[in-house]
């Protein structure tokens, strides 16, 4: 059988992209666009029956780019992320996407940990205030988290990780999910949102989720913790929230646009932690995405079901054969 066309979307250099990929040897053939923009995008997809995702959303399979890819047969996502897809016309035209949970949600639940533990700490303002040669012990006024209300938004491998390391902190732990639970720890989001001291938000970015978190509903003082999607959380309204002093506290590693603007009013908002979208990037993270991703892949090539797809379509991958211009 001749190689599969492997069109890798990740913003990698192409020789790296090759190496990382090496393992699936002579079954694929590995192509790259030739620049990061749309054009080159849909000129590179004629050829392609396996997309790689971009982790980046920069070059993502929307319905032209699924339009103009007659022999796509399999997307393999290489984050727990699918935003940017069009999964409706994937599907329609029988094509399976697949991600990668779990992969991050020991990294991304640590980041939720310790941005909880700064701002309810004041390790950064304690921090700046020691430089500039202030000692203000009695100033600060961090507080413990142990009895503290923690409710968590998403329910997936993630969110089920932060729930376990804030409930070993003593803290009371709900949780809210967009499939109700007969759980005790499940909550309605209202309830949630309202009566948390803490809110962390780990959802899926969905059309049902744009928008779901409004920070002006939430508890006087609380702290808002986005490891999720910018676009889950009101950002107008969680500045609007932070300015008047609603909020304790925000932690975010993800924006409604990343980079974050120059002239972003959260760059200059006090007690907010900003982080540029790294909460599931470690060594061991990136580790574990590359063993999913290339095992994914190999069992796409041996003729093996799919993991992982999110799509609604089966994960049995039919290859498509279209006819050369001589038949």
């Amino acid at each position: 059988m001749s190689p599969w066309n492997l069109l890798a979307l990740p913003p990698l250099p192409e020789e790296f992209m090759r190496r990382l990929l090496a393992p699936l040897g002579e079954r694929v053939t590995v192509r790259v666009p030739a620049t990061r923009d749309r054009d080159a995008l849909l000129a590179a997809l004629p050829e392609a029956e396996i997309v790689l995702g971009d982790w980046t959303g920069t070059l993502v399979m929307d319905a032209g780019a699924v339009r103009a890819a007659p022999r796509l047969a399999f997307v393999q996502q290489p984050s727990v992320g699918v935003d940017g897809h069009d999964l409706d016309a994937l599907a329609a035209a029988g094509v399976p996407l697949a991600n990668t949970p779990g992969v991050s949600a020991g990294a991304v639940s640590e980041w939720c940990l310790a941005a909880t533990l700064s701002l309810s700490r004041k390790l950064a303002a304690a921090d700046a205030a020691v430089r500039a040669g202030e000692w203000p012990q009695q100033g600060l006024q961090p507080y413990e988290l142990r009895g503290r209300r923690v409710g968590v938004i998403g329910y997936g491998p993630i969110g089920a990780t932060c729930a376990g390391m804030f409930r070993a902190l003593g803290c009371q732990v709900s949780y809210w999910t967009r499939t109700p639970r007969e759980d005790p720890g499940y909550e309605d989001l209202d309830t949630l949102v309202s009566g948390s001291d803490v809110v962390i938000v780990v959802v899926a970015l969905s059309e049902q989720t744009r928008g779901l978190v409004d920070p002006g509903r939430m508890k006087q003082g609380a702290l808002l913790v986005n490891a999720a999607r910018g676009g889950v959380v009101d950002q107008a309204a969680l500045v609007a929230a932070l300015r008047a002093g609603h909020l304790g506290g925000a932690a975010l590693d993800v924006f409604d646009v990343e980079p974050l603007p120059d002239g972003d009013p959260l760059r200059d908002l006090p007690n907010v932690l900003l982080s540029p979208h790294v909460a599931g990037v470690t060594p061991e993270s990136t580790g574990r995405l590359l063993a999913a991703v290339l095992d994914n892949l190999t069992a796409v090539v041996e003729g093996r079901e799919a993991g992982n797809v999110v799509n609604g379509v089966s994960p049995v991958i039919n290859r498509k054969f279209t006819k050369s211009p001589a038949t």
